[in-house]
Formats: C-alpha cells, structure tokens, sequence
C-alpha cells in the first residue's frame, strides 16, 4: 500500500514588535471577530502576490478589494481563491 507524506501546516513564527502594536492588531483583529492568524496569512498572502510581478489587473483587483471599492469578493482571501493564489 502507498503511504503519502502528509504535510505539515502547523509551523509557527515568533516575532519581536512593539506591545502597543501587537495590542492594536489584537483588538481590531477581535472587533472584526477574526482570528489573527487568518489575518496574518492574508497578509503574507498579499506580500507575496504583490511580489511575484501580477498584471496591471490583478494588482488592480487586490487594491480595489483591500480598500473595499469591491463587492464581488468578500475579502482578500476569497480574491486569491478566485485567482487561484
């Protein structure tokens, strides 16, 4: 019988910030009833799309989702579902 690999998602990050920063994130992260790990992805998500030279299109559709000019997605991590990101 075939064994597959499983993969690993469970990988952590520790960072050095500033407490009043992290305590910001928290609260807007809580007052939003989101976890911040989903929106730490997202950014990093949106780190690395930005990075990876997208078209005129897709950069436009992520700042349009981003400043919330957009109906079509419901957030960014919808917007790279959709883009297959």
């Amino acid at each position: 019988m075939k064994q597959t690999k499983k993969k690993n998602k469970d990988v952590q990050i520790s960072i050095k910030m500033d407490p009043e920063l992290r305590n910001q994130f928290m609260e807007l992260a809580e007052s939003m009833d989101r976890p911040a790990a989903q929106i730490i992805r997202e950014l990093m998500r949106s780190f690395i799309a930005c990075r990876k030279m997208p078209n005129a299109e897709t950069i436009a559709a992520i700042e349009a989702v981003e400043n919330g000019d957009v109906k079509t997605y419901d957030n960014t991590t919808d917007l790279y579902h959709q883009l297959g990101i």
